[in-house]
C-alpha cells in the first residue's frame, strides 16, 4: 500500500482557508490515508489567507503554463510539508485567487468562480506533470474541483500518463453544483458535444457537479442516509436522476471527526477537562458557559447548545417558531452562528427578548464553540437535511446529549433513547416541524430529571468512536475497489 499515490483535491483546507466542514475533511482525511500508508499530496487554491498566514511555505521552482482563454497562464507553485507522507500544494494565480473571502462576499459570488475554478482544475492536471506526481487515484471534492474526472476522461485519455488514473468524486453537500452560463463549456476546452443531456447540460446552462457524478469512476457522499436520500427529488436538487443512474458506484462514508480538536480530555478552550470516569469538570464547563454567555435561573436548569450556519438547512426556521414554546419549559438556551441576514436578525432579537434564558452571539468563535459543546447538556441540530454533520459527534464525545432531525448523518449517528432498555445515544424526532422539535425536547428532560439514567446515558455517549481511521479505511476499499475497474 505505501507504493499507492493519491491525489486529494480541494478548494479549502484546514488551517489555510475554510469556510465549513468541507476543509476540515480535506485536512483530517489526507492525514489518516497517510497514516494507513498512502502517499497523498492534497492540492488547493492559494488564497489570500495562506499568502498572509504563517505558513512554512517553500516553492517549486518552474511556474505552471496553463493554457486559458486562448492564453498561455503562469501559476506559480508553493508547497507545504504537513507531516511525512503528506503535502499539501497550493496554486497561486493572484487574479482568481488572492481575495479576502474564498467564493464570494456578504453581497454574492464572484463573478468569475467558473473561471477561477476551470483554471483551477487544469493547474491540477498540470502539476502532476512538473513535479512528476502520477497518482493512482485523484479523489475529487465538490464542484470547484468536478472538472477534474470529466478531464481525464476526455482531455486525458490519449495521454499515457494520465490514462489509468481513476476517480472518486465526494459529494458533500449537494445544493451547490456550480452551475454556469453554458458560455464557459467554451472556456473549459471541452468539446461541446459534450454540452448535453448526457453530459454537463443542466436545463440550458453548465453543471460542474453533474460532471463530476457522470465522469468519476465512483460517486462517494459523506453519510449512508445521505447516499439514499440525494437519489430523491425532495433531496437531489434536481440531480436525483443522475444519481439513481450511478447508483452501483454511489456510496456513503460518513465523516470522521478530529479527536486531537474536539476532546475534553486535552482540550485547551474549556475551563475545566473532564472524562466519562470524572464528569466533575463537565459542572465547571457549565458553571463557565453560564457566565459567559450572562445566563440566569437554576443552576439545575439544563442548558442545550447550538452553533450553526442560520440558513434553513440547518432549521432556523422551525427552531425560531420553536423558541416562546421551549423557554416556558425549564430550560436555558446557547446559540452561536452567523448566516442569513434574516434569521441573524431573527435570532438575535429573539436573545433581546429572552435575555439571561437565551444566550445569542451571532458570529464565528472558535473558543466559545468549544465551551458550548463542554458547558450544554445538550445540543439541538433541527436541521432539514444535513449530509453528515459533525457537531452531534462532537457532543458525543463530550457528555452534550444531541437531539437531531433524522435526515443525512444525523440519523446514522444518533439512536433514539430507551429509557426501558437504555439503548440509545440520543434523541430524535423524524417530522420536520416546530411541534416535533419541541416534543423531542420534551422527552430528553424527562430522561434528563433521573439523574442516574442521565449520567449513564452520559457515559455511554462518551465512549462513541468516529475518528477518522474508520472512515479512511472505508476510502482505502473504495480506493481499492476502483483501481480494480477495467478502464
Amino acid at each position: 500500500m505505501s507504493q499507492l499515490k493519491i491525489l486529494f483535491a480541494s478548494s479549502e483546507v484546514n488551517p489555510f482557508a475554510k469556510t465549513g466542514g468541507l476543509a476540515d475533511v480535506s485536512a483530517s482525511l489526507p492525514s489518516a490515508l497517510a497514516w494507513l500508508g498512502y502517499e497523498v499530496i492534497t492540492v488547493m487554491p492559494m488564497y489570500r489567507s495562506v499568502m498572509e498566514g504563517t505558513f512554512k511555505l517553500k516553492q517549486v521552482e518552474e511556474p505552471l503554463e496553463i493554457p486559458f482563454r486562448g492564453k498561455l497562464l503562469k501559476a506559480k507553485v508553493f508547497y507545504s510539508e504537513i507531516e511525512p507522507n503528506l503535502l499539501v500544494y497550493f496554486i497561486k494565480r493572484d487574479e482568481f485567487f488572492d481575495r479576502s473571502m474564498l467564493y464570494g462576499t456578504s453581497e454574492g459570488d464572484y463573478f468569475d468562480n467558473a473561471d477561477r475554478f476551470i483554471f483551477f482544475c487544469r493547474a491540477v492536471l498540470y502539476l502532476c506533470k512538473a513535479i512528476n506526481f502520477q497518482p493512482v487515484v485523484i479523489h475529487c471534492n465538490e464542484w470547484q474541483t468536478a472538472l477534474l474526472p470529466v478531464y481525464l476522461k476526455t482531455l486525458g485519455k490519449d495521454d499515457a500518463f494520465f490514462r489509468s488514473i481513476r476517480t472518486v468524486f465526494t459529494i458533500h453537500n449537494l445544493a451547490y453544483q456550480g452551475i454556469f452560463p453554458k458560455e464557459y463549456m467554451a472556456v473549459s476546452g471541452l468539446s461541446q458535444e459534450l454540452f448535453s443531456m448526457n453530459g454537463l447540460e443542466y436545463y440550458g446552462l453548465m453543471n460542474f457537479m453533474k460532471g463530476g457524478i457522470l465522469f468519476s469512476d465512483i460517486v462517494t457522499t459523506v453519510s449512508e442516509k445521505y447516499a439514499q436520500e440525494i437519489k430523491t427529488p425532495e433531496y437531489g436538487y434536481g440531480l436525483d436522476g443522475v444519481l439513481r443512474d450511478r447508483n452501483d458506484d454511489l456510496y456513503g462514508v460518513l465523516n470522521g471527526v478530529d479527536y486531537a480538536e474536539w476532546n475534553p480530555e486535552t482540550d485547551s478552550h474549556i475551563v475545566s477537562r473532564y472524562s466519562a470516569k470524572d464528569l466533575s469538570g463537565k459542572r465547571k464547563c457549565k458553571e463557565d458557559l453560564r457566565r459567559v454567555m450572562k445566563l440566569k435561573g437554576s443552576e439545575d436548569s439544563p442548558i442545550i447548545g447550538m452553533t450553526m450556519r442560520l440558513a434553513q438547512q440547518k432549521g432556523c426556521d422551525i427552531l425560531a417558531e420553536a423558541v416562546d414554546e421551549l423557554i416556558k419549559l425549564d430550560l436555558l438556551l446557547v446559540l452561536l452562528g452567523q448566516g442569513e441576514e434574516k434569521y441573524e436578525k431573527q435570532i438575535a432579537d429573539l436573545g433581546k427578548k429572552y435575555k439571561g434564558r437565551f444566550g445569542v452571539k451571532i458570529g464565528f468563535d472558535n473558543v466559545l464553540a468549544h465551551k458550548i459543546e463542554a458547558g450544554s447538556d445538550m445540543f439541538l441540530m433541527p436541521s432539514r437535511y444535513e449530509p453528515c454533520g459533525l457537531n452531534q459527534m462532537y457532543s458525543l464525545k463530550y457528555g452534550t446529549i444531541p437531539i437531531v432531525r433524522a435526515t443525512g448523518g444525523l440519523d446514522d449517528t444518533i439512536q433514539e433513547f430507551d429509557p426501558q432498555t437504555e439503548q440509545g445515544n440520543g434523541f430524535k424526532f423524524v417530522e420536520y416541524s416546530s411541534s416535533a422539535l419541541i416534543e423531542e425536547v420534551k422527552k430528553a428532560l424527562t430522561a434528563y430529571q433521573n439523574k442516574r439514567l442521565w449520567q449513564k446515558l452520559v457515559k455511554k455517549a462518551m465512549k462513541e468512536d468516529f475518528s477518522w481511521k474508520k472512515s479512511a479505511l472505508r476510502y482505502a476499499e473504495l480506493y481499492d475497489r476502483v483501481l480494480s475497474k477495467s478502464p
